[in-house]
């Protein structure tokens, strides 16, 4: 196992263990994101072989649990190369969000709070995976957080997101697209 996959499984399983106690309820949906079914060209990368659009799908959640402070999203590809690849984090999005609009993963997105994504800028990047090797499965995580705000430096790395999550999630739900190219 890779030191980045050690790393993403040791900081993801407290949060899958940390006990849901309303973990059902929470769901998430997308005019721009069917699962299971191909990303649109327009929330595709635009650049290292990729000419999408590079827009971050809308969104749209319901049935966060009592106590929601606090939203946060992230898109994950668990099939790249290395261990995984992180397209969008953001977080501190006001419990009375029901969603984000299409559009708002721009590096001054008017909701939350973005991390730097693995392309190196802050905000949403789209899927670009290496040409010839299958789709790859983008997990879009909703997560309802129990915190008005989570503090992290301007600098954080979704690393430092996962910790601050940890143990601070009241319910989660997710959608799993696929682009291949």
């Amino acid at each position: 196992m890779t030191r980045t996959k050690f790393l993403i499984a040791a900081l993801t399983t407290p949060l899958l263990a940390s006990g849901f106690a309303h973990a059902d309820s929470l769901a998430v949906s997308s005019p721009d994101l069917a699962p299971g079914e191909q990303i649109k060209t327009e929330q595709v990368y635009s650049g290292s072989g990729c000419s999408g659009g590079n827009i971050s799908p809308a969104l749209t959640w319901s049935g966060a649990p009592a106590g929601t402070k606090s939203f946060a999203a992230t898109l994950f590809d668990p099939d790249a190369p290395g261990g995984g690849f992180w397209h969008w984090l953001v977080f501190n999005i006001p419990a009375t969000a029901t969603g984000l609009a299409k559009g708002d993963g721009a590096a001054t997105g008017k909701v939350g709070t973005q991390l730097v994504n693995g392309w190196g800028a802050t905000g949403y990047g789209g899927p670009c995976p290496p040409t010839g090797g299958g789709a790859h499965g983008y997990v879009l995580t909703v997560y309802a957080v129990d915190q008005d705000a989570l503090a992290l430096p301007a600098n954080a790395q979704p690393a430092d997101l996962l910790v601050a999550l940890n143990g601070h999630i009241l319910a989660k739900a997710t959608l799993t697209a696929t682009y291949g190219r």
